[in-house]
């Protein structure tokens, strides 16, 4: 049985709006300009054009592309607090893209397939089910990309810390001292 199914998660809450800031030092846009954060990813960089209110003067006069981000954090004190107890609830939780029966990333696959061949029990939890726990977790974790490994409600790491240690042999000394715990 799938651990997300007992998971709840509070509903995503949209960011409020916010004032944009130009990270370009020549082509800022007016202050009044305000942006919500669905509409400006905080990954992408877009031409003034893009953004709603942005004065056409600006734009012809301007060639540059105004990078802007959104400065909201996804990680909720609500969220933070489930997360706590979801990675402390089992010695071994994965956060990975998909299930542990069908991975849909190679990465995840990987650390799927080498959790399985030591015979270690762990939960699992398909970050690509809810964008919210997925953004929030690379704040919680102070780590960018999926999958991630915790173990014993600490953070160990992703799949090529979790392929190195594995060959190591360090994978298995630490999952035996946590599975005996």
């Amino acid at each position: 049985m799938a651990f997300q199914s007992s998971i709840t998660v509070p509903t995503p809450r949209p960011c409020p709006p916010f004032t944009c800031k130009s990270l370009a030092a020549r082509a800022a846009p007016p202050s009044s300009v305000s942006v919500s954060p669905q509409l400006v990813p905080s990954h992408s960089s877009y031409s003034p054009r893009a953004v709603a209110g942005y004065p056409t003067s600006l734009v012809v006069k301007s060639r540059r592309n105004v990078s802007f981000r959104c400065f909201a954090s996804a990680l909720t004190p609500e969220l933070k607090s489930t997360l706590d107890k979801v990675v402390t609830s089992s010695k071994v939780v994965l956060f990975m893209k998909g299930t542990k029966d069908f991975p849909q990333c190679g990465f995840s696959h990987t650390v799927v397939q080498i959790l399985n061949s030591l015979n270690v029990p762990f939960e699992y939890i398909n970050i690509l089910e809810n964008e919210m726990v997925r953004q929030g977790l690379k704040e919680y974790s102070s780590w960018p990309t999926f999958p991630q490994l915790y173990i014993e409600g600490e953070f160990f790491g992703g799949c090529d810390i979790t392929v190195e240690s594995y060959k190591s042999g360090e994978l298995q000394e630490i999952l035996e001292k946590a599975m005996c715990s």
